[in-house]
């Protein structure tokens, strides 16, 4: 967490907080192009590191798929300023807006770049391009969304995130599914209502910080890493308990948003959408219990010298964590109901 020393990098998170109002306080396409531009030049010296070269790769890769779509994003909103606006071209220049929006944050058709750049990334960079870097493009597509198209985009995130999950050994490439998967979820809360994608983007953020913080604390990047490290029981039953949660299992509080998000969809009749969600958060919960469950049961040699240390104040920070994790349901009934 070198971000707190480093005055660099304190200057360039914050140009990227700021440039994220900047785009969706704005009252014009054109001034949302330059908070994304500002967005993407101020993430590139976060992510890269002169020492590693997987970083290096991934701010490159990251910059090229984002300038590719800002000139999609620009060359549109172009034309949209330029052309009639008869029913045919402003259907088609939604959707060209749509799918530059959607590739900024790495949804499905566009997802190529997104699994390749995690794995090069530090669990804080990830946990910024997983949550804070998805909310300019959301909010830029909540205000010019073609449904139809949406509904398909939706559709393709859900079973491209279940799927591609099953096969993966990299924990950040996992989570990187993981996060495709509930893109398709905030999809669908986004339009409901952007209150409830704001609702959803709140819980999703809790859910992702804890997992990046525990791999941080832990120094995981595989899943093999969980088997062979001496790690205290504790920490496994809490890393148990997140994964179940951001799978979206009943009593944990990562269900509570994919209900709401259920019972909009049921209420409007959108009955096979709801089953392909449901199905599809299946899958997810297998994968992330096989992990858990391997590491819990795993049978494997203790080596006496290969210990982790948790600070105390660490320690007690994630067993509140995984209590609120547990116990979020019976609240958010006082709270919302």
């Amino acid at each position: 967490m070198f971000f707190l020393f480093n005055s660099n990098k304190m200057f360039f998170l914050f140009i990227l907080f700021f440039s994220t109002l900047i785009s969706i306080s704005s009252n014009s396409w054109f001034g949302c192009w330059i908070g994304l531009e500002i967005n993407l030049l101020s993430f590139i010296p976060l992510i890269s590191n002169s020492n590693n070269l997987m970083s290096t790769e991934a701010s490159l890769k990251y910059f090229l798929t984002q300038s590719i779509a800002s000139i999609n994003f620009l060359f549109t909103i172009l034309i949209k300023m330029t052309l009639m606006k008869n029913f045919e071209t402003n259907n088609m220049i939604s959707i060209m807006i749509n799918s530059s929006l959607l590739m900024k944050m790495g949804s499905t058709p566009f997802h190529f770049w997104f699994p390749n750049i995690v794995e090069g990334l530090s669990w804080f960079n990830n946990f910024i391009l997983m949550t804070w870097q998805k909310i300019t493009p959301i909010v830029l597509l909540s205000y010019y969304f073609n449904k139809n198209f949406i509904l398909i985009i939706m559709i393709m995130n859900i079973i491209v995130g279940a799927i591609s999950g099953l096969n993966q050994t990299s924990l950040r490439k996992l989570m990187a599914f993981s996060s495709i998967n509930n893109l398709g979820w905030m999809l669908a809360s986004m339009m409901i209502s952007e209150t409830l994608w704001l609702f959803y983007f709140i819980f999703y953020s809790f859910m992702i910080s804890i997992m990046c913080f525990l791999f941080y604390i832990l120094n995981l990047y595989f899943i093999n890493q969980l088997f062979i490290n001496n790690m205290n029981f504790f920490i496994k039953i809490n890393l148990l308990i997140n994964f179940l949660s951001l799978g979206g299992l009943p009593p944990f509080i990562g269900f509570f948003p994919k209900w709401m998000v259920i019972n909009f969809l049921i209420n409007n009749n959108m009955y096979l959408l709801t089953f392909i969600f449901i199905m599809m958060s299946l899958i997810m919960l297998f994968f992330y219990i096989r992990i858990s469950y391997s590491s819990l049961m795993f049978n494997y040699l203790k080596m006496k010298w290969f210990k982790i240390y948790i600070k105390n104040n660490y320690f007690l920070l994630i067993n509140f964590i995984s209590f609120i994790s547990l116990t979020g349901m019976i609240f958010s009934t006082f709270f919302f109901f």
